[in-house]
């Protein structure tokens, strides 16, 4: 090949695909703490949601080896010595996500992919925060406060179509749009992110229903305590304070039942 035809083929411009070819379309966000025999299959199901996917997992203090899984199996290991809390864990790896699409997921249980692609689709639809469709049992005569909480914050928000869907409920998935309005660091308390969401007029949506009731691991507790509930309850009524600081003290909700002039 002459000088004149090897200059010529340098000259050619690089193509976008070519640039863009390791650029992750989706990143899954996987905060894990000692939660090995079920991680590999959840990093592997992860990888099959799109062909242009990266995996993330915050590796929260693990002393089973969860960081040796995550990284023979390719996942890109954010690592701390201490325990920071699976939402902390989230909030982590959205400061480092790459995607334009974000799939957060739990270690402790296996999503296929089959379920986890509808969250990504309806992103791509338009949607800015897909939600899981699961409500949590609300058919006995007891239901759980966390499931209660979970309603009752969407119907403050304005938004009862939304059942009992949450962000505190994995899977779910953000847009990259969702991310820089909500800020990363709000995802650390889910229900604060959602109410964010809403009152920033992102485009929210249960939009699958992945059954994790039954797949959520039970942790053992002592009688009558419950510090799981209580870290959610408290995240509710954190979601609640910031709304009626950002509208008013009734977070909006009107008062013209009553005239309460005639009393002052």
């Amino acid at each position: 090949m002459s000088n004149q035809r090897i200059q010529r083929k340098r000259k050619q411009p690089i193509s976008c695909v070519t640039l863009h070819q390791h650029q992750p379309k989706v990143s899954v966000i996987i905060p894990v703490c000692n939660e090995a025999r079920t991680l590999a299959k959840v990093i592997r199901e992860a990888f099959r949601v799109h062909p242009h996917t990266e995996v993330i997992v915050v590796d929260n203090g693990s002393t089973d080896g969860s960081k040796g899984v995550a990284t023979r199996l390719g996942a890109r290991v954010i690592s701390f010595s201490q325990r920071l809390g699976h939402d902390v864990g989230r909030s982590i790896g959205a400061m480092e996500a790459k995607g334009d699409i974000l799939l957060f997921l739990d270690a402790d249980f296996v999503v296929s992919a089959k379920e986890a692609i509808p969250l990504i689709r309806a992103v791509q639809q338009g949607v800015d925060v897909a939600l899981n469709k699961y409500n949590g049992i609300v058919t006995k005569a007891n239901v759980h406060r966390v499931v209660l909480a979970k309603h009752a914050l969407n119907a403050i928000l304005g938004r009862p179509d939304l059942h009992g869907a949450s962000m505190t409920t994995i899977p779910h998935a953000i847009s990259r749009k969702a991310l820089d309005t909500i800020g990363a660091e709000n995802l650390a308390v889910p229900p604060l992110a959602q109410a964010v969401a809403v009152q920033s007029g992102l485009h929210i949506k249960a939009a699958q229903l992945i059954q994790v009731g039954l797949r959520n691991r039970i942790r053992r507790r002592a009688k009558d305590v419950d510090p799981v509930g209580d870290l959610i309850i408290g995240d509710h009524l954190e979601a609640i304070g910031w709304l009626i600081q950002a509208s008013d003290e009734r977070a909006s909700m009107h008062d013209k039942l009553r005239i309460r002039e005639m009393m002052r």
